[in-house]
């Protein structure tokens, strides 16, 4: 472990930074590690494979009696790799009523299309997307949830 991200870690643990300032310290760290590597100075990440999709959720309600709402998920992009070509395994006729029980719920899709090459597209133009939610709860009272989802 770098001295860098030890002193990141060791912000948090004081409650000097939030979880979502030293995620994005360590991933700036990461992208200056490998320029600075003696592997001859190339970037060794660049045009390397996302390796996670994260989503990350934050809801700062002062008047929630259960405190603010955190969710940190992280899945490995060779699990979503992996389901996109078993996909390619379904059988047609369930593909069909897939597509019929999405179509009943709104949701025009259609499972046929699902390809990994599609995958790496969308991988490759989501960069850093977030999501302000506007939610009423069971009270009535307005609550802003940001949700940020990305490639690392």
């Amino acid at each position: 472990m770098s001295e860098a991200r030890r002193q990141v870690l060791e912000m948090l643990a004081a409650g000097k930074i939030t979880a979502e300032e030293a995620e994005r310290l360590i991933t700036a760290l990461e992208r200056e590690i490998p320029a600075a590597s003696p592997a001859g100075g190339a970037d060794a990440r660049q045009g390397a494979k996302p390796r996670y999709l994260r989503v990350v959720v934050d809801s700062d309600d002062p008047n929630d009696s259960h405190g603010p709402i955190r969710v940190n998920t992280r899945v490995p992009m060779q699990l979503l790799r992996a389901g996109v070509k078993l996909a390619a395994l379904i059988p047609p006729q369930a593909r069909d009523h897939v597509d019929k029980a999405l179509r009943d719920q709104g949701i025009p899709f259609n499972t046929s299309q699902i390809r990994p090459e599609n995958l790496e597209e969308i991988v490759d133009q989501l960069s850093d997307l977030t999501v302000d939610v506007d939610l009423n709860d069971l009270d009535h009272r307005k609550q802003q949830v940001k949700v940020r989802v990305f490639c690392e």
